[in-house]
């Protein structure tokens, strides 16, 4: 069931046209991710359905509700911030119970009830008397969280919430995202950058360009079959190949010939033909190994450590430009080093044609 339908969503900014006609329904009990590049439009999409931006044209519905007009503090939202707000004067308790203060039909005990609900929620009870200035970046992260939890709202927007937190506290944070989801059941729509946070965090993601959604899927559909050249490169690594179309034949660079009906999908771009894959998709063949499928030949001209993984690139016989290939590390198996003979080994179904 749709919780949320955006139809014809045009804005203006004077001459500025930053949402060009946005049809999107998100289903009720959903995290739903607005990715994309700086300047896409995401954010201001995010303003829309809170309330805190006029739309030029379209409609907004919630719960069957059209919100086009409504102002943001009579709409069933609330919103998360970059910055989170936090009052450093005020306690974490009276930082969370700020919305509260109008409700004029709650006692101070049942303010207080929900109050500890929702730092429970969010894994800070106890916390009520700290000073908000004493907290972490996490911990104030968390109290921004229980301070728009507490209203019960039907959808939860995040307007980036995780961006200033250093890397391991933000990937503890988005598995403390997921679960908070899970818990409360409502729905939540965040808006990211970041690939890989959409990736890990989302039910279904919008991926946008200049003011229009290039895409929607889940993340796996969106990682594997993208539909478009554009929306490949931005989702992840992709490699690309010159490719050469005649009938039912694909002849890429480096790889050699392909049936067309071999390929994993096909997809556009705005340019020549090219063939796509992914650097987990193919392997390098260490001494010793061999490959019951295709096996194309090169040289490793880069080589990037990271402990757990290794990075490649591998020029491959003909090509201009080498692939990157991800390897995990084996105990025992050696790092291939710089000018090393390479042989990869590849399935023509991890390969995307892009015409």
């Amino acid at each position: 069931m749709s919780l949320i339908k955006l139809r014809g969503i045009q804005k203006f900014y004077g001459e500025y046209h930053a949402l060009r006609g946005i049809d999107l329904d998100i289903a009720e009990g959903e995290f739903f991710s607005l990715l994309g590049p700086s300047g896409c439009g995401k954010t201001t999409l995010l303003r829309v359905i809170a309330g805190f931006e006029d739309v030029s044209d379209g409609t907004v519905v919630l719960s069957g509700t059209d919100m086009t007009k409504v102002s943001p503090n009579k709409r069933p939202t609330n919103m998360v911030f970059q910055s989170y707000a936090i009052f450093p004067h005020l306690t974490v308790a009276q930082n969370v119970a700020f919305g509260l203060r109008k409700r004029a039909d709650l006692t101070a005990q049942a303010r207080a009830t929900l109050v500890d609900e929702a730092l429970d929620m969010v894994g800070l009870g106890g916390y009520g008397n700290r000073a908000a200035n004493a907290l972490s970046g996490g911990q104030r992260q968390r109290v921004a969280l229980a301070r728009a939890l507490v209203l019960r709202p039907k959808v939860l927007l995040l307007d980036e919430p995780l961006s200033a937190l250093d890397k391991k506290m933000r990937e503890q944070m988005q598995v403390e995202l997921i679960r908070l989801q899970r818990q409360v059941g409502i729905t939540f729509i965040l808006v990211t950058h970041d690939q890989e946070e959409a990736l890990v965090m989302s039910d279904r993601i919008a991926v946008m360009f200049e003011g229009e959604v290039a895409q929607i899927a889940e993340a796996e559909a969106l990682y594997r079959r993208p539909v478009s050249r554009r929306v490949a490169e931005f989702i992840g690594v992709m490699n690309f190949l010159p490719a050469t179309v005649t009938d039912d034949v694909v002849e890429v660079q480096g790889l050699g010939k392909i049936v067309l009906d071999d390929l994993q999908s096909t997809a556009s771009t705005d340019g020549t033909p090219m063939a796509g894959f992914r650097p987990e998709t193919a392997t390098l063949l260490f001494p010793g190994q061999e490959a019951e499928g295709r096996v194309a030949e090169g040289k490793v001209s880069e080589v990037v450590y990271y402990g757990d993984m290794t990075y490649y690139d591998v020029l491959l016989t003909g090509c201009e430009k080498p692939v990157r290939i991800s390897m995990r590390n084996v105990f025992g198996r050696p790092v291939l080093n710089i000018g090393a003979p390479a042989r990869l080994a590849w399935s023509p179904g991890a390969v995307t044609l892009f015409r």
